[in-house]
């Protein structure tokens, strides 16, 4: 049995409720929605990630002895409210875009419809997980995206918490990214991981001549040998002189990287290694990549940039109250009207308007209808639960396809790393606000 997720969530998430059962309300159905309002700055596009891991993690949400033990000793909430969260189970229904969707300012990516009680309780969970892989995902997606044919890795487990790193390994692999280095990620996800030797290694041994002859005859002459520790040109000869023309490849981790890779290059072909390849690490982002993309290079090691967002480690989507049960028993639009918080009343549908020839042209949302379709639009909300029964793909893979498809649907502005407006606008169909 999988550990319980139902405390990871906020203290007052519980108090809410049991304000609610001694007001009467806590059975009122309503509609909560989680959306992001604008995008990071010279953000074109976001990419929805974490849906499958949230849906997990709501099959295990639930309030065992310990956790009630906790509560009732801390005196977060009282014995009424105990003993509703003991017999919790969430019984309504959730839609969404499907996990490696683009998105857009007001995109409707996660609807919950159920009891006040039981779809509040899920806003923290639902959130931390999405801000944080729909983060790594959207800058994974840039960099992927400008690394074009040229595979690029996740190896930033070193660089944030040990149960984010296997998370942004997924996300990173969900946006294009070819493999990770975390084994946990390879394990749990099935994502290919890869890796060889650091500096460390090479300042075990006397000299590089002897690293290199133990790294070639323990790991065989497809590996990858790290020549900068001293000097790259000395390092690249005694490579090849090593493993022969059939070295797998070199790494580059400090100093001009595009410099770099032109010499190393051209001195890999003078010495007859045509096809062993070069590979550069060293905080890569994505506007580092896209300065390399002139330089012979064949594969990009990503670590810091990635598993923290490229400057944005949070999407910056909120989870809102949009529909609720009336006094006669319709449901009714509510939103929030906050300066720079407002939100849009009403259950979303969205689809995507594309033209004739399938590019992207406009986001559509529907307020408690379906936008109809004019025949090249793609419909984008799809169900995730039924009935509290999970039905969708959690998998990393399908979501991976997924994002494949729908990122070669945007338009060409989607992929320019300067400041500028989302590549598609969201467009709503009733202007209930």
């Amino acid at each position: 049995m999988n550990p319980s997720t139902a405390l990871l969530t906020d203290h007052y998430e519980l108090t809410m409720i049991q304000a609610a059962l001694a007001s009467g309300h806590a059975d009122r159905r309503c509609v909560f929605e989680a959306f992001a309002r604008r995008l990071p700055d010279g953000r074109r596009y976001g990419v929805v990630a974490g849906t499958g891991r949230a849906l997990e993690a709501l099959r295990d949400f639930r309030f065992g002895e310990e956790e009630l033990d906790f509560l009732a000793r801390q005196r977060v909430v009282d014995r009424r409210t105990l003993d509703w969260l003991a017999d919790y189970r969430f019984t309504g229904d959730i839609t969404g875009y499907a996990e490696g969707e683009v998105y857009f300012p007001g995109s409707p990516l996660l609807v919950v419809e159920s009891t006040f009680a039981q779809g509040v309780v899920l806003e923290t969970l639902f959130l931390s997980i999405l801000n944080h892989d729909s983060a790594v995902a959207s800058a994974a997606s840039r960099m992927s995206g400008v690394a074009q044919d040229r595979p690029c890795v996740e190896m930033g487990s070193r660089r944030t918490h040990e149960e984010a790193a296997v998370a942004s390994a997924r996300a990173a692999y969900l946006a294009g990214f070819a493999s990770t280095s975390n084994l946990e990620a390879g394990r749990r996800h099935g994502i290919p991981t890869m890796g060889t030797a650091a500096h460390s290694y090479t300042l075990l041994h006397g000299d590089e001549r002897e690293s290199f002859t133990h790294q070639l005859a323990s790991l065989g002459p497809a590996t990858t040998l790290l020549v900068d520790t001293y000097d790259v040109t000395g390092a690249v000869d005694l490579a090849v002189e090593l493993a022969g023309t059939a070295l797998g490849g070199v790494r580059l981790d400090s100093g001009d990287l595009v410099n770099q890779a032109f010499e190393v290059r051209a001195q890999l072909d003078r010495l007859g290694a045509t096809d062993t390849r070069i590979v550069v690490t060293s905080d890569l982002d994505e506007y580092a990549i896209a300065a390399l993309q002139a330089a012979p290079v064949d594969a990009y090691g990503v670590g810091t940039k990635v598993v923290t967002g490229s400057g944005h480690p949070a999407a910056g989507m909120v989870y809102k109250l949009v529909s609720r049960e009336g006094d006669g028993g319709g449901m009714e639009g509510v939103a929030k009207a906050s300066k720079d918080k407002a939100s849009v009343g009403g259950r979303k549908y969205a689809l995507r308007r594309r033209s004739p020839e399938g590019v992207a042209t406009e986001e559509i949302v529907g307020i408690n209808e379906t936008p109809e379709n004019d025949g090249d639009d793609r419909g984008l909300m799809v169900p995730l639960v039924r009935a509290g029964e999970v039905v969708a793909p959690t998998d990393v893979h399908t979501a991976r396809e997924h994002h494949t498809l729908a990122r070669a649907e945007l338009p060409p502005s989607a992929w320019r790393l300067s400041q500028g407006d989302p590549a598609l606008p969201t467009t709503y169909l009733d202007d209930w606000s």
